[in-house]
């Protein structure tokens, strides 16, 4: 019998998933593996391809309802299976392409072979799930509420929950709380995974810079199952859910305008980037909002959500060249969330634990030792045709680098989004199914099985020109920059909660774009307004400013761009291009608005470079002028030593001995010649 702990958990997942969830089939673990249509299409013509989309997105609602159609208890073999779902699939399917192909032809383009993709095929799952399979689809012995056969169920969950376990809602035979995975096998010790592949080593021109910025968790729980990169216009597109952070705008009908003009989770105002992936649940029985909806548990996407404990977004260089800016709205997708029937051409997951990432897993879920956390890391592709924000498939218009750090002919080197996410996740217990210890899982396309080799990162630039280029200076020249790095950057509220750093009247209050570091936002340099401090006291309170004995070269203080903002997206055939700063030039504040009245008092550029660059109050580029060494400001540092207080006293006191002497030696003599 189950103990009491047993039975609550039994429960909770009868509860959680017996509204029409899909469970395993009454025959044997399977999946629908149908051809992605999508990942061929390398070139679409502008004027088919909302059509195009359209239909793509299509295609991958009608592989999901065949998939949920294939968990009905009706259903009671492969036969049955192939003439009632894959057949009529099929015909759906080829319909669809051949409105594809109509699409293309109309627009000029001969698509080959796209008729050819209609066909899908029913496939096995077990082989995929090695001896882990046993300890959830075997004989149900000891398992009680995991196994199809009911078992040791009699005395403890009635007569509705007995049978061949449909309705029950535990660890059927294909894993799960809701049926569709993810199962034992899915699971290995990060001991057992290799060591990560060594990064080239940087040399000749490499830019050896990096760039963090600090958008938060996602803690305000901005979800949906959209994908506007994938399927604009299409609700559900992704048909499983995404945490979101940066962008607040971001769904399946965002325009370039919308994103444009969003409000921004980002501590950085500048950067109203898009960032998203699959969100990661314990199969622990919980309802969340989407447990009743599509992309969420009518598609198998079931269970509590875990919001990150920690996301850091890192912009690296190339280890063989200066990177040039991204341009704007520039599209960028890593890792392929097909990769389970796909292949693994486009799989791009990395799974590790804290304290060993020195070790990364591919297609395995890590089981982190006690004390650890589950971490998963993105790297986007790092260069760009210099052409194209975005291509048919998504995926021709950027690339990784070579083995040896180049990239390939005819790209050119842009910062790479390195995207860390760490989850305080326990690891399952994997001997009951998780009923001890629940099961963790990405969301995923229904038939992909919450297979850990799906994951996948997505990427939308919208960062401000001048934070582009600050960027871009930062990395080529070697430094260290970014609200993400707690140093080196405007608008910081030191150490503590500095919260909204604003520069004109120094108030550092601790408000949510604050962020996890303190960083304040600071004003933009062109605006004539005075930036903020990165070395404020811990609060960013003017009362107390920042110590700035020393003149400090620095980057451009963060922008923030003004209400009402009404940038114009480029067209998708003429993307937007930064100019961007040479190899050498920094990015420092203006005189004007070098000794800032907020949080601390801004630090000053270096005296020792005099790069000219353009005038900051055009906004053309984000350098900003050097002014000349003899028209800096001296520097306003409260803690001058007593010897150079004495060496800016002792010329004021002579003058005045001086003065003195003078009108005395005066009135003498105007005595003598009275």
């Amino acid at each position: 019998m189950l103990g009491g702990g047993g039975l609550v958990a039994a429960n909770v997942y009868a509860s959680a998933t017996e509204s029409g969830t899909p469970q395993q089939t009454s025959w044997g673990a399977v999946t629908i593996d149908c051809p992605d249509v999508g990942d061929t299409l390398t070139s679409v013509p502008d004027g088919s391809r909302a059509d195009v989309d359209k239909e793509l997105a299509l295609l991958d609602q009608q592989t999901a309802e065949a998939y949920q159609q294939l968990q009905d208890p009706s259903v009671q073999d492969r036969e049955s299976a192939q003439s009632r779902i894959v057949d009529p699939l099929q015909e759906n399917r080829a319909a669809t392409i051949e409105r594809i192909t109509a699409a293309l032809q109309a627009a000029g383009e001969q698509p080959d072979g796209l008729g050819d993709m209609a066909g899908c095929t029913l496939r096995e799952t077990e082989s995929e799930n090695g001896d882990g399979q046993d300890q959830q689809q075997g004989d149900g012995q000891d398992q009680g509420d995991q196994q199809g056969d009911g078992q040791n169920q009699d005395d403890q969950q009635g007569d509705d929950q007995q049978g061949d376990g449909q309705d029950q809602g535990g660890q059927q035979g294909n894993g799960g709380q809701a049926g569709n995975g993810p199962v034992a096998a899915d699971y290995a010790d990060i001991n057992s995974a290799p060591s990560a592949a060594q990064a080239p080593q940087a040399q000749g021109d490499a830019s050896r810079g990096t760039f963090v910025t600090s958008c938060g968790v996602n803690a305000n729980g901005l979800f949906n199952s959209d994908n506007v990169i994938v399927a604009p216009g299409v609700s559900n597109g992704a048909h499983h859910f995404h945490d979101y952070i940066g962008n607040q705008s971001n769904t399946a009908f965002a325009s370039d305008q919308d994103l444009a003009n969003a409000e921004t989770s980002c501590v950085d105002q500048g950067d109203k980037s898009t960032y998203y992936w699959p969100v990661i649940r314990l199969q622990n029985g919980t309802q969340e909002q989407d447990a009743n909806s599509p992309g969420g548990g009518v598609e198998g996407n079931a269970g509590e959500i875990v919001t990150p404990k920690e996301v850091t977004l890192t912009f690296v260089g190339n280890p063989r060249s200066k990177v040039t800016a991204m341009p704007r709205l520039l599209r960028i997708i890593t890792g392929d969330a097909k990769a389970f029937v796909n292949g693994t051409a486009n799989a791009n997951a990395s799974w590790s634990c804290t304290g060993s990432e020195d070790r990364q897993l591919k297609d395995k879920y890590p089981l982190c030792p006690q004390g650890s956390d589950v971490v998963r890391t993105f790297k986007f592709q790092s260069c760009w045709d210099g052409r194209n924000i975005d291509s048919a498939n998504h995926r021709t218009h950027v690339a990784f680098a070579q083995n040896d750090g180049t990239c390939p002919d005819g790209f050119e080197a842009i910062p790479q989004l390195v995207q860390r996410i760490v989850y305080d996740v326990d690891a399952p217990s994997l001997g009951d199914g998780g009923r001890t210890t629940p099961l963790f899982a990405v969301d995923s396309f229904p038939e992909q099985l919450h297979k850990p080799v799906t994951d996948h990162g997505d990427f939308i630039n919208v960062f401000d020109e001048n934070l582009m280029n600050e960027m871009v200076g930062c990395i080529n020249d070697g430094r260290e920059c970014g609200a993400g790095t707690g140093q080196d950057d405007p608008g910081n509220g030191g150490n503590g909660n500095g919260g909204n750093g604003d520069g004109n009247n120094g108030d550092g209050n601790n408000g949510e774009n604050g962020g996890d570091n303190g960083n304040g936002s600071a004003p933009d340099p062109g605006a004539g307004q005075d930036p903020g401090n990165g070395n404020g006291n811990d609060n960013g309170s003017e009362d107390n400013p920042g110590n700035n004995d020393e003149p400090q070269q620095q980057p451009t203080p963060t922008t923030e761009a003004p209400a009402g903002d009404q940038t114009t997206a480029p067209a998708a055939d003429q993307p937007k291009t930064y100019s961007s700063p040479t190899a050498h030039s920094t990015t420092a504040p203006s005189p004007e608005a070098a000794n800032g009245t907020g949080n601390g008092q801004a630090n000053q550029p270096d005296p020792q470079d005099d790069t000219v660059t353009d005038d900051p109050g055009t906004g053309t580029t984000g350098a900003v002028a050097q002014p000349p060494l003899a028209a800096q400001p001296e520097p306003q540092g409260s803690q001058s030593s007593l010897a150079e207080t004495g060496t800016q006293l002792w010329p004021a006191a002579l003058g005045a001995i001086l003065l003195i002497s003078g009108f005395v030696l005066l009135r003498r003599t105007s005595r003598r010649s009275m």
